[in-house]
C-alpha cells in the first residue's frame, strides 16, 4: 500500500545526513514505494477547519551535497490529502513548537501524526521524564536559587541545564562548592524564562550517555554516547563519539516500565537516555540514533519504524 507522506522538518539542505534520523526514515519510506512530500513548519496554517500546507513532492539519495530534489510547490489539505505526517523539526519546544501541535492535532488519528501531536506536546522531554522518580537521579525542576543551594547541600555536585535546552546546549556542571554559581545563576536568570533541571551529577557519564530507541514501546536498539575529553556532554553534536553497545538488565527494567505509558500515547519513535542505569531524559520531539545505531551493526530501526507506522495505518 503506498502512502502520501508529509515531512514537516526543519529546511533539508542544512541537514547533515551521515546521522540525520529524519533522513533514514525518508530513505526507507521512499523503498517501499510511499510518495515523498516536504514542509517547513513556517508553511502550515489554518484556514477555517482545514490544516493547510505548502508541500513539495520529495525524492531523496544518500548521496552527501545531493541528497534531494524538490518538486513544485502545492497548497495541500494535510487531512483529505496526506496519510501521514511525520513531526521532525528540531526544537526549541518553544510556543511556535507547541502551535503545530495544536495545529496537526486536528487532523489526527485520520491523518497519522507521527509522533502524535497532542503526546508531543504533553511531553515536555526534561517535565514527562519526572513521571518515572525511581527510575531517575534525584531532579530538581525550579528557579529557586534557595531551592537548588539546599539541592546542592544534599546532593553534592550537580549539572544544570534549562528546561527546554536541546542538543547538549547550556549545560553546566556545578560543584558543591563552586565560585562561579552566583554568577551563573544569574546568567540563567536573564537568559531563560523557563525553569532549570538540577541533577545530582553521574560521574560515570565519561564512560557514556546511553541512547536506547524505542519503537511503539518496545526497545529495539541503542548507541553508547561517548563524550570528548574534558566535557560532560555526550550529544554528537557536541563532540561524543558513537559506541557499538547492548542494553543492561536495569537499562531493560526502564524500557518495560516505560514502555506501555509510550504506545499508549501513540509515541511511536522515542529515544531514551540512560547513564550508569538512571533514566534522564525521554525525547519525543525529534528523536535521534538510527543512522548510528545501524553504522555500528545494529538493526535497521528505519525499517521497524516503517512497520509501526504502517501497522498503525492499517488498524487505525
Amino acid at each position: 500500500m503506498s502512502l502520501k507522506v508529509a515531512v514537516q522538518m526543519d529546511p533539508i539542505d542544512r541537514i547533515n545526513i551521515a546521522g540525520d534520523s529524519t533522513f533514514a526514515l525518508l530513505l526507507e519510506a521512499q523503498a517501499r514505494g510511499h510518495k515523498l512530500f516536504y514542509y517547513t513548519p513556517d508553511r502550515l496554517s489554518l484556514s477555517g477547519t482545514s490544516v493547510v500546507a505548502d508541500l513539495e513532492p520529495l525524492e531523496v539519495r544518500d548521496v552527501a551535497g545531493d541528497h534531494f530534489t524538490l518538486g513544485e510547490r502545492k497548497r495541500t489539505d494535510l487531512g483529505a490529502d496526506v496519510d501521514v505526517v511525520l513531526l521532525r523539526q528540531d526544537p526549541p519546544f518553544d510556543l511556535a513548537y507547541v502551535t503545530t501541535t495544536h495545529l496537526l492535532e486536528r487532523i489526527h488519528p485520520q491523518t497519522l501524526v507521527v509522533n502524535d501531536p497532542r503526546s508531543v506536546r504533553d511531553a515536555p522531554e526534561k517535565l514527562f521524564v519526572m513521571q518515572y522518580p525511581h527510575l531517575m537521579p534525584p531532579t530538581l525542576i525550579t528557579r529557586s536559587r534557595g531551592e537548588i543551594e539546599a539541592f546542592r547541600a544534599e546532593h553534592g555536585d550537580v549539572v544544570m541545564k534549562p528546561l527546554y535546552g536541546n542538543g547538549g546546549a547550556a549545560v553546566f556542571k556545578v560543584s558543591l562548592k563552586d565560585p562561579n554559581f552566583g554568577s551563573l545563576f544569574d546568567l540563567f536568570s536573564v537568559t531563560f524564562r523557563e525553569p532549570w533541571v538540577v541533577q545530582r551529577f553521574l560521574p560515570r557519564v565519561t564512560e557514556g550517555d546511553k541512547r536506547i530507541i524505542l519503537v511503539d514501546g518496545a526497545a529495539l536498539g541503542a548507541v553508547n554516547r561517548v563524550p570528548a575529553e574534558n566535557d560532560i556532554r555526550s550529544n554528537m553534536v557536541r563532540g561524543g563519539a558513537a559506541r557499538e553497545t547492548d542494553l543492561t538488565p536495569r537499562e531493560r527494567e526502564i524500557c518495560t516500565t516505560i514502555g506501555p505509558e509510550l504506545k499508549a500515547r501513540g509515541l511511536i519513535f522515542v529515544g531514551i537516555d540512560v547513564i550508569d542505569g538512571n533514566l534522564t531524559e525521554i525525547n519525543v520531539t525529534s528523536p535521534t540514533g538510527v543512522r548510528a545505531i545501524k553504522k555500528l551493526g545494529g538493526p535497521d530501526l528505519a525499517a521497524a519504524i516503517w512497520d509501526a507506522i504502517e501497522a498503525r495505518r492499517v488498524t487505525g
